[in-house]
């Protein structure tokens, strides 16, 4: 048994447009050149594809069920071209990006939305580490772009932008102890305080800490669930409460000093001694060039590494 390209081809043009004539204009073929292809396809198929009794060919049930096996085969062909040029274009053929969870997930559905379209044959892995956990996988080249809180201090073979800041908030339960007016500091640090959690041990992990005592989670989703049982109270940025299903059974209390916001600045890394291929230059140049309400960027504070 043989089955050509071009008789696939012409098989499921023949059934997209519903006559060999059709098929024959869109394939810029002469219709007896499509009605023969069909119909060597079928005899080395040992099947009939279409009852041609009436005005138009009609698909069998057995034309019906192989017509998507013919598809996925077609597809899989431009697929292999493109993969094809992709490496005569030196695309990478795979692409790691670690982003924390404090970058909106808004922004990243429109960002990997345009980069399916530009780089339709690149695999992407998107890991969601937590603040220097991220830095640490690009250093170790287990990741090739990350976005992360701003380091107290970096390693010098990273170079960075800084992208914006993201507000927290402070939250607890309805009925915690802090959920009233003009919450004092003394008092967020008599109580229990739920903070994001990272597998490396650095600076960045205390650096929003305020309570005596603390639980670490590794996920701000599970920690708005416990926020919402009164175990603890958090800082949570404003998009993950929004899309939260905990939202509504927590509160955001005035506290006595400042505004309520607590800015976390967030920057994109990268590895300065690695090769950046076209996929992972225009996703830095993508994500630099992000603007949103939640992702607010003061530009006397950016700063750029090459």
């Amino acid at each position: 048994m043989s089955v050509s390209m071009d008789q696939l081809e012409a098989f499921v043009a023949a059934a997209e447009h519903g006559s060999f004539s059709a098929a024959g204009r869109a394939l810029r073929k002469a219709q007896s050149a499509v009605s023969t292809q069909v119909a060597n396809l079928e005899e080395d198929l040992g099947l009939q594809l279409f009852n041609r009794s009436g005005r138009n060919p009609v698909l069998t049930s057995a034309g019906e069920r192989l017509l998507l096996e013919a598809k996925v085969i077609l597809d899989r062909r431009e697929h292999l071209i493109g993969v094809a040029s992709s490496f005569e274009a030196r695309v990478e053929t795979r692409l790691v990006a670690a982003i924390d969870e404090l970058y909106p997930d808004r922004e990243l559905g429109a960002v990997f939305s345009e980069f399916v379209s530009h780089f339709p044959h690149v695999e992407l892995e998107l890991l969601f580490p937590m603040m220097e956990d991220v830095s640490c996988l690009v250093l170790d080249g287990k990741a090739d772009v990350g976005v992360t809180w701003r380091q107290y201090s970096r390693p010098a073979e990273l170079g960075f932008q800084i992208l914006g800041s993201v507000p927290l908030k402070m939250v607890c339960a309805k009925d915690h102890p802090l959920a009233k007016a003009d919450v004092g500091w003394e008092e967020l640090k008599r109580h229990r305080q739920i903070m994001v959690a990272m597998r490396s041990e650095g600076r960045a992990k205390q650096r929003l800490r305020m309570a005596a005592e603390v639980w670490w989670v590794e996920s701000q989703w599970v920690i708005l669930r416990l926020v919402r049982h009164g175990i603890g109270w958090a800082l949570i940025p404003d998009h993950i409460i929004e899309h939260s299903r905990s939202a509504a059974d927590l509160v955001t209390p005035d506290l006595q000093f400042g505004d309520g916001q607590f800015p976390v600045v967030l920057e994109m890394v990268w590895h300065k001694q690695r090769p950046c291929g076209p996929a992972a230059k225009w996703l830095r140049q993508r994500l630099a060039a992000t603007k949103t309400r939640c992702l607010r960027v003061n530009s006397t504070s950016l700063q750029l590494e090459d």
